[in-house]
């Protein structure tokens, strides 16, 4: 594990972008081509805007994300496959990807999206880090030993919240119940783990992660245990950190 600390998240997107970049190139000289696993939400924004304008050879990168909520319209300004869309497909032009769809069908495409993500590893993730330490749709207690790869979880009330407070939406009721995840497992199956985790918010979660036990409690510390993670933090999401050895 390797935590790198920036003044702010602007300067905290820059260092991950950077590193991310070093990643992917010398993957795709080595293999020529690179499977990338990306995360959403409020936290990521200043990482995609540094990482979106790499210089890599993106039509030999595909992609695949972490979650999306249940029946949820792509329309919706929530949607995750909005988001990665907006913020990064269309400024890459990365034109390989899966994007894990809710809407109808939900468990003939999640048994696709299975079969997809099973044909090679996955060279670099991005995962952060939630307000109550969930990684993806992961929520606490979280499974640690199912081996597929995605499956529909229940969101809990403090991760649906942790998305009314982000602006996603205007009131807890509205917040799917339900979600499409990948899980505990196929994210330790990535080569490389990047998190980026900036913001006050973020304090709580970023000290429970490095002081607790490996412990499905807190999902997140199951990071600890994959050889090549590193954690970015901002001065925000790092002040609770003062009592780690």
């Amino acid at each position: 594990m390797l935590i790198h600390i920036s003044e702010d998240s602007d300067l905290m997107g820059r260092a991950a972008a950077l590193y991310c970049e070093k990643i992917m190139r010398e993957t795709l000289k080595a293999n020529g081509r690179a499977r990338i696993l990306l995360s959403t939400g409020a936290s990521q924004f200043d990482f995609f805007t540094h990482f979106v304008k790499a210089e890599l050879e993106w039509d030999k990168v595909e992609m695949f994300h972490l979650d999306e909520y249940v029946q949820l319209s792509e329309d919706h300004p929530a949607s995750f496959r909005k988001y990665l869309k907006e913020r990064f497909l269309q400024p890459t032009g990365v034109h390989k990807y899966w994007l894990v769809d809710g809407e109808k069908d939900v468990h003939e495409k999640l048994q696709r999206l299975n079969e997809e993500i099973a044909k090679y590893p996955v060279d670099l993730a991005l995962i952060g880090i939630g307000e109550n330490a969930h990684i993806a749709f992961n929520d606490p207690p979280a499974d640690f030993h199912t081996k597929e790869p995605y499956k529909i979880v229940d969101l809990d009330d403090a991760c649906k919240q942790q998305q009314v407070r982000e602006g996603w939406f205007k009131s807890i009721d509205e917040v799917p119940k339900q979600a499409i995840t990948m899980t505990v497992h196929q994210i330790l199956q990535s080569k490389q783990i990047v998190s980026c985790v900036p913001h006050q918010v973020k304090a709580k979660a970023i000290r429970q992660t490095l002081q607790s036990s490996v412990t499905p409690e807190v999902p997140s510390t199951i990071l600890k245990t994959h050889p090549h993670w590193r954690l970015y933090l901002d001065k925000e999401s790092s002040a609770e950190m003062i009592a780690w050895p």
